[in-house]
């Protein structure tokens, strides 16, 4: 019995040597097999492709044996449209043969932003919504409001500037901006009529703001609102009617023309007009037969 025991321990080191020993053989295998197929510790430096041009850095990308892939862009107004500006891995790093070498070239074209709408914006937010826009706030425009530092307009180059508007990324807005009122009055400008963007000019012109502005059920499109007029204002226009400046003015607005200021005095005109001769020579011949 002792002597079975010692056979049996016997071969079972022994097995165990031998899976041993093959275990670390077949690893040692793997390791030197991996390090001669990666090529481990070998590589070339990346050169310099700042500055080429992607017909430019072919060449060079094919001599090289690597390849490429343009990942971004960006716009540097004084520098040449369509070069390289940044690459990774960075030049002098080593890679291996059929490396990935990627990317960031100047834009050809100046980036566009859309501008956003600041109008009734704090004078501080409407500076942080430019500059999360990539835009830049140009000049302060103050003027009479019943709001202090409260945005009442934006302009681009002295004009005024619609939201939505595509300008390049850096662009100077300029913002109107409420200082409060103002001891000085002006005469209540008659709106009547007008389109909103007209009415807004007239009133700006003698520093009001239009206030509340009241669109009409019917006007349910876009084009609608462009064709609709005036047809009501508070305060309306009287004679010796005056306001603060900086004051506003509501308008309402509608596309009914039986209700434009022009078919109303047509209409007033019409029935203030007197009987045609035929008319009155019949109403005198009424009245004679009436009374003589």
């Amino acid at each position: 019995m002792l002597q079975w025991k010692k056979i049996f321990n016997h071969t079972i080191w022994k097995h165990l040597g031998i899976l041993a020993g093959s275990s670390i053989v077949i690893i040692i295998a793997v390791f030197f097999f991996l390090k001669i197929y990666t090529l481990h510790g070998e590589g070339a430096p990346v050169p310099d492709f700042t500055g080429l041009t992607e017909q430019q850095l072919q060449h060079l990308i094919q001599s090289e044996d690597l390849r490429y892939t343009i990942i971004d862009s960006v716009y540097i107004d004084n520098a040449p449209k369509g070069i390289v500006v940044d690459q990774t891995p960075r030049p002098g790093e080593k890679v291996k043969k059929n490396r990935n070498i990627f990317f960031t070239i100047n834009a050809w074209g100046e980036e566009q932003i859309v501008v956003p709408n600041l109008t009734d914006y704090s004078l501080r937010n409407a500076q942080e919504i430019l500059e999360s826009y990539g835009l830049k706030v140009g000049e302060l425009i103050y003027i009479p409001s019943e709001y202090t530092n409260l945005v009442l307009g934006q302009h681009h180059d002295g004009k005024p500037i619609e939201p939505g508007t595509l300008l390049r990324k850096g662009a100077t807005i300029d913002l109107l901006v409420g200082r409060g009122l103002s001891n000085e009055t002006t005469a209540v400008p008659n709106l009547m009529g007008m389109k909103l963007e007209e009415a807004k000019k007239i009133a700006q012109s003698v520093y009001l703001n239009l206030g509340a502005i009241v669109y009409a059920d019917t006007i349910e499109t876009a084009i609608d609102s462009l064709n609709a007029f005036v047809w009501r204002q508070n305060p309306p226009t009287a004679k010796g009617y005056v306001l603060n400046l900086g004051a506003s003015i509501d308008v309402w607005l509608s596309t009914d023309f039986a209700l434009h200021p022009d078919t109303i005095e047509a209409r007033e005109a019409e029935m203030e007009q007197p009987l045609n001769e035929e008319e009155t020579d019949k109403e005198s011949d009424a009245y004679e037969d009436e009374f003589f």
